[in-house]
């Protein structure tokens, strides 16, 4: 029988006791009373420091969890540690074969489209923390890849009815087109407090066609996912042939333009890059040419490129460097000028000697400030990341010109010396609206000055 969790923090010395042995604050421990649980990632510790077996532990096995589907459930999404959420499912049935993956939640209230077509949500299923999603709708111009990576999403409400003139088609049949499961009526505060104060979980969606959920086998097949850290996934979503790219931005009376007369000729290297990157640099004069992730540095250069980009992308940057690393340090040889977003902004600090760690939640969604250090001046942000550039491992003549408002972690990084920059966040996401949109201008003026 599990003990209470008022008896188990009384066993650990009492809450002062409890947190300094579990590294977490004494408001954790608060929620550890008001939730009945104590969250996995702690068991070890608190078994070891008094003895007791995973069975006294309240909410270890999860004896309560609601292994029998409720009359209304069509949908389950169950997590590692054996949490079930039992919900309404929609879009497209999970296969049989569906794959676990890390859950992590995204704060943006709008562009669920642009959100869930991100490859960068490669190996993820999304919790959308803002409740009326669906309200736009959907339609063919809003994505950022021609497909979804992303595993699956998770909703408070039933999908709202669209109420925009672009849309075309209601977002759960988009959904259905694009092979995405999803399921809502799920507590989704509780999902993002759990993720805020505990970290990303496992996780597993579940959208059976014949509706038999087998939960013990789910439980086990998200709790033995080995999660995205050493996980290369670029070369999964990545393009496989280099192609050209001349698509502008949208504009409200004539939709997206076209590149005719560009005046630089771009090398844009593909870890999963959303579309409006490269919109943006058409937009700003370039010839945009995108090679996969996994091109030489001679694939690059035989393109004669005034500037070279880094895109973003999911996965841990790490796995990816083993391949892109020595490639970016050829191209910094060259002393061709190079920006780099997100998962480039990672690997460009890999090839210059940092490191890079895992978030324990990361940055996903918009409104997020991050401020130029050079400036003093505040840009809001959009964001989707879950590792992070380590600055005390860069070395000297690398500046850090960016950080988190949030967290403090690290958002932009320059080596004049090597004519290179980039940044964690999004400038092509428009969350300012156009805040960050000048860091096209600054790659195009750094290619001008090169000439």
């Amino acid at each position: 029988m599990p003990l209470s969790i008022e008896s188990l923090i009384d066993r650990l010395g009492g809450p002062d006791a409890a947190a300094k042995l579990t590294a977490v604050s004494t408001e954790a421990v608060r929620k550890w009373r008001s939730t009945g649980a104590i969250p996995s990632r702690h068991w070890p510790i608190v078994l070891a420091a008094t003895g007791l077996s995973l069975d006294d532990l309240p909410g270890g096995v999860n004896h309560d969890a609601p292994t029998h589907k409720p009359d209304r459930a069509t949908a389950a999404l169950v997590l590692g540690d054996g949490r079930v959420y039992w919900g309404i499912g929609f879009g497209a049935y999970s296969r049989p074969d569906h794959e676990a993956a890390e859950l992590c939640f995204s704060t943006g209230m709008a562009g669920y489209q642009e959100t869930l077509t991100d490859p960068s949500f490669a190996g993820q299923i999304i919790t959308f923390t803002f409740p009326h999603i669906g309200n736009v709708g959907s339609n063919a111009e809003d994505i950022e890849a021609s497909q979804s990576f992303a595993r699956g999403l998770v909703l408070n409400r039933p999908i709202s009815k669209p109420s925009n003139w672009r849309s075309t088609a209601p977002l759960e049949d988009w959904c259905a087109r694009m092979g995405l499961p999803g399921i809502h009526s799920v507590d989704t505060r509780a999902l993002t407090i759990s993720i805020r104060e505990d970290g990303a979980p496992n996780a597993l969606l579940a959208y059976p066609q014949d509706q038999k959920f087998d939960i013990p086998a789910l439980v086990a097949q998200a709790r033995d996912w080995p999660g995205l850290t050493g996980m290369d996934l670029a070369r999964a979503v990545s393009c496989t042939q280099p192609y050209e790219w001349t698509e502008t931005l949208w504009d409200r009376a004539t939709g997206f333009g076209h590149q005719t007369a560009p005046t630089y000729t771009v090398v844009a290297v593909d870890y999963g890059a959303k579309r409006n990157i490269f919109r943006n640099l058409a937009s700003a004069g370039c010839r945009v040419i995108v090679v996969p992730a996994t091109s030489t540095a001679e694939d690059i250069l035989r393109h004669q490129p005034d500037g070279v980009f880094l895109s973003n992308g999911p996965g841990d940057p790490a796995a990816t460097a083993h391949y892109a690393v020595p490639t970016i340090r050829r191209v910094l040889e060259t002393g061709l000028p190079l920006f780099g977003i997100c998962l480039g902004h990672q690997l460009l600090a890999t090839a210059l000697g940092g490191k890079t760690y895992k978030l324990a939640r990361g940055h996903r969604g918009a409104n997020q400030p991050v401020q130029d250090l050079a400036t003093g001046r505040v840009e809001i942000t959009s964001q989707n990341h879950g590792f992070a550039v380590d600055e005390a491992s860069l070395p000297h003549g690398v500046t850090i010109t960016h950080r988190s408002l949030f967290d403090g972690s690290n958002e932009g990084i320059a080596c004049p010396a090597q004519n290179c920059f980039s940044v964690q966040y999004h400038p092509e996401a428009s969350p300012g609206p156009s805040d960050a949109n000048h860091l096209f201008t600054r790659f195009t003026a750094m290619m001008r000055a090169k000439r």
